[in-house]
């Protein structure tokens, strides 16, 4: 296959597919700047920009090259897989530091990483926005406004008790979504099918049936089973951090 300017990004991943190293080059240059345009509102200086840039588009190209990924929408699929990206190296970064200067250890005050804590406020905003507007409303006007369930309940249309009660589930339904947005998209269906679910199971509002077959999932899938336990250790850190 023949690449030319006039090709559209589906054109060029299904040449990258097929063996054509140079359709790549030509996705790279198309969407390179503004990935590093992302990269850097993520990133602490412009060389861990181009450090995670890099390697998003390694990891895209090698999926590719396996025959997965994107038909369509490539920079959605960048983007996506950059922001994940960024997100886990800030993660192993923080969990491992080398540093001469203990001082700010000593004090007992916890370093927060900025990179880590801008992607946090991404995915928190991200799980807000697919909730059903109802419970965005009351989340809004309880937990940022600061009204309690009897000042909001003639707004709704509602008893105090039930605004409570509906504050309580919006609240769950949150954490669950948030959760999500920590869960790379995988390539096999059925690891997407658990993928969508790994918020639920956490947070233990998943169905018995889908539980079952969860867990028949994660006694052979490796890589399901670590985003589990990304997702769980979100879930256990996030009382300070994240919705909740």
């Amino acid at each position: 296959m023949t690449i030319t300017g006039g090709d559209t990004d589906t054109d060029l991943l299904a040449a990258v597919r097929a063996g054509d190293t140079d359709a790549y080059g030509t996705l790279y240059e198309r969407h390179s700047v503004a990935a590093r345009q992302l990269a850097c509102a993520l990133a602490r200086d412009p060389s861990d920009a181009d450090d995670l840039v890099a390697e998003t588009f390694a990891k895209v190209f090698a999926t590719l090259r396996a025959g997965r990924g994107p038909l369509v929408a490539f920079r959605a699929y960048l983007n996506t897989t950059l922001r994940h990206v960024c997100y886990h190296r800030a993660r192993r970064d923080r969990r491992l530091e080398f540093t001469d200067d203990l001082t700010r250890y000593d004090v007992g005050e916890p370093f927060r990483d900025p990179a880590l804590d801008r992607l946090e406020r991404t995915y928190a905003v991200r799980a807000f926005r697919q909730l059903p507007p109802r419970w965005r409303d009351v989340l809004w006007h309880t937990e940022v406004e600061g009204a309690s369930p009897a000042d909001i309940a003639p707004m709704l249309g509602l008893t105090p008790n039930a605004v409570a009660v509906l504050a309580h589930r919006a609240r769950e339904g949150l954490r669950r979504l948030y959760l999500q947005q920590h869960v790379a998209v995988a390539d096999h269906p059925e690891c997407r099918w658990i993928g969508d679910r790994l918020g639920g199971h956490v947070r233990g509002k998943l169905a018995s049936r889908d539980t079952s077959r969860l867990r028949t999932h994660l006694a052979w899938c490796s890589g399901c089973r670590s985003r589990l336990a990304e997702v769980a250790e979100v879930d256990g850190t996030a009382g300070s951090r994240g919705p909740g």
